[in-house]
């Protein structure tokens, strides 16, 4: 079993999720034309959901399989 993560390493990794998400956005997510218009801004909602979900609640998503 996994030792639970600390809170200030949990809140690093939302930092860094939150600044590569912006990122992200701003070069590749809506109204940019990134991904031949196939909605890369919703795709990109829908990882950081998971990601985020992943940080918060320590899920081990590989694991699941």
């Amino acid at each position: 079993m996994r030792d639970r993560q600390g809170c200030l390493w949990g809140l690093l990794q939302l930092f860094l999720l939150d600044k590569l998400f912006d990122w992200l956005q701003g070069n590749v997510g809506y109204r940019r034309g990134g991904c031949a218009g196939l909605g890369c801004g919703a795709i990109l909602m829908v990882i950081f959901l998971v990601l985020a979900v992943g940080i918060i609640c320590n899920t081990d998503w590989f694991s699941l399989f």
